[in-house]
């Protein structure tokens, strides 16, 4: 959502931060600011927009002095995108600076009570209070003074703290909101998420909620809510500051499109031992899935969409009642779950607020709960029975394409392995899917040469208004991440409907030149879709075909047809949505759209 980064130690800590920041752009970009400690107290520079801006801002200025300091990229959520309301957030006698990731969700209350004592607020934000309670809290220690200002919270936070009278010290504190703890020598940060500190270190620690850390250039000590000492696991980051770069490529979407077959490949290659699935790393064994009642998958945006595709391939290999849920609602419907069903929760981040909140809910209902991640040790991974990681690494791109892939991969795992447990498929059906799971690699690579094809198609109809996806099926479930990603990058209207229902009212919008994309990969299913597609055509409407199946352009039927590997009909998605992420990309390019950093998104949305 917000992006925090923090450094002390013996450099200058403005370029540190700025380059952490940079790296963090993507979990928000409508404001920014850093504050350093000066010999005066503290200077903080802030401005509306882009990190760029402030880079700019700061070089106006003359620079900003310190080897201790804090920054923040924002996504808005309290007080529109402006100056007064980027972060840092300063106390009253100017003091202390925060930055802030989450919601305070009592802040009204506590501006009251502020007020009430004589605190003036400068901005509209909700961080701005917890600046103001720590100057009224303040007993000496930064420590005491933090765990009895959070008492006072109640919502999601990750904080980060710099106090001009403890000069060489940061203080952080989370819950409900990733952030970590970069080891270095001589040299140690606070930061949102990975790439902030990789070009310092590869050694970090987690915060678990409610704890608290002083963080000096020599030494990081971590406290729980009573103030007690914790040790904490140092981890290792186990990949290299290249693969969060573009690496030549114009755009980190275009970037990690290309980095498909190598997610999929990492994901799956360890997971087949002998031709069948092996899950001993996510401790799913032949036992949890025989005496299962129902499956739940929860997840928010293309996770859930990961997730529509698994229910599909689950139910059929498994024959076990799948559904597949928005975890915002979720959550709030009081769901029949219990001691016999399975709860899948997927989320590239593992951060996702709502994803997190439907897990939550499911645990406390009895419910078994697997995490589908990408981010080793996120909240969703340590809070979950047991987790299935895919390994796509660094998704910096906002609208995800490499992290989606993966999940399809490693829920067709689960799916294999859920009907061999329950008797549903053969040892041989089983090593058949393997097999071809396998080869999506290979095949997906094979997809990607659509891209001089898509990027022409892109060209003809990127100032359409209007784009409708239709597909049965597994199909059904691809279309609605290829209207998602549609929607983020190029801004342009698309629903995704299943074919069948055109005629219940859907086909009323189409008109002379409305772009539909078609997608046809189930043989048995392809005279139906084919239907369809002549329906729309009948009208009007420009077709363009996704399929494995060996048809040609018919201006009776479609205008363009976009040929993907021939595959199993239940993986599929995992080749038709390869054409449709590309012509996202080039729609998004077309149209001077920001690829990696579409208007009003954030990568991980950590607040409900």
């Amino acid at each position: 959502m917000c992006g925090i980064v923090g450094y002390v130690g013996r450099e200058e800590a403005v370029p540190v931060l700025l380059q952490g920041l940079y790296k963090l752009e993507y979990r928000g970009y409508d404001s920014a600011g850093v504050a350093t400690v000066q010999p005066d107290g503290i200077r903080i520079i802030k401005t509306k927009g882009r990190i760029k801006n402030l880079d700019d801002k700061i070089q106006q200025e003359g620079g900003l002095q310190g080897t201790c300091g804090i920054g923040h990229t924002r996504w808005a959520t309290h007080g529109a995108p402006s100056d007064v309301n980027a972060h840092p957030h300063q106390s009253q006698n100017g003091r202390i600076a925060v930055v802030h990731n989450g919601i305070i969700e009592n802040f009204l209350d506590l501006r009251h009570a502020l007020e009430a004592d004589g605190y003036q607020m400068r901005s509209q934000t909700d961080t701005e209070v917890v600046s103001h309670l720590l100057e009224k809290n303040d007993t000496g220690d930064g420590v005491q003074t933090l765990l009895a200002t959070v008492k006072q919270l109640r919502g999601s936070y990750a904080l980060a703290i710099l106090s001009a009278d403890r000069p060489q010290e940061l203080l952080c504190t989370r819950r409900d909101n990733p952030l970590i703890i970069g080891v270095g020598q001589g040299e140690n940060m606070i930061a949102s998420d990975i790439p902030a500190i990789i070009a310092k270190t590869k050694q970090y620690i987690v915060l678990d909620d409610n704890e608290v850390a002083r963080v000096t250039a020599d030494d990081v000590q971590v406290f729980d809510a009573q103030g007690q000492p914790v040790q904490k696991e140092i981890q290792t980051v186990n990949w290299d500051i290249s693969s969060a770069e573009k690496g030549g490529y114009d755009h980190f979407m275009i970037k990690e499109i290309m980095e498909q077959p190598k997610a999929v490949r990492d994901t799956v290659s360890p997971r087949i031992e002998n031709g069948l699935p092996r899950l001993d790393d996510a401790q799913l064994t032949d036992e949890m899935f025989h005496e299962l009642r129902n499956i739940h998958i929860v997840a928010c945006g293309s996770a859930l969409h990961a997730g529509l595709v698994g229910r599909e391939v689950i139910e059929r290999f498994a024959r076990v009642p799948v559904s597949a849920s928005v975890a915002s609602e979720f959550r709030y419907r009081n769901p029949i779950i219990g001691k016999e069903d399975l709860c899948i929760v997927i989320s590239q981040s593992g951060e996702t607020a709502d994803t997190l909140a439907a897990m939550r809910e499911a645990k406390k209902k009895g419910a078994r709960t697997i995490a589908i991640v990408n981010v080793v040790s996120s909240s969703a991974a340590r809070e979950a029975d047991s987790v299935l990681y895919t390994w796509a690494g660094p998704e910096i791109a906002v609208a995800t394409t490499k992290a989606y892939s993966a999940q399809l991969a490693a829920l067709y795992l689960i799916a294999i392995k859920a009907g061999l447990a329950r008797g549903t498929l053969t040892e041989e059906q089983a090593r058949n899917y393997c097999q071809q799971i396998l080869a999506l690699p290979d095949q997906i690579t094979e997809a990607l040469r659509t891209r001089p094809q898509i990027e022409h198609l892109a060209s003809l109809y990127h100032n359409r208004q209007s784009v409708f996806f239709i597909g049965r099926g597994v199909d059904y479930a691809a279309t609605q991440e290829a209207s998602l990603k549609l929607k983020e990058i190029s801004y342009i209207h698309s629903e995704a409907y299943a074919a069948g229902e055109l005629k219940h009212g859907t086909i009323s919008l189409i008109e002379e030149g409305t772009l539909v994309v078609a997608m046809a990969n189930d043989p048995d299913l392809y005279e139906k879709t084919l239907s369809n597609v002549k329906s729309v055509k009948a009208r009007g409407a420009s077709v363009i075909m996704v399929t494995d199946q060996d048809v040609e352009a018919d201006p009776e039927i479609c205008d363009f047809v976009v040929k993907v590997p021939t595959c199993d009909p239940a993986l599929s998605a995992s080749l038709s949505i390869v054409p449709m992420q590309l012509f996202s990309y080039y729609m998004g390019l077309f149209r001077g759209c920001d690829i990696d950093k579409p208007r009003n998104l954030a990568k991980s949305v950590t607040v409900e």
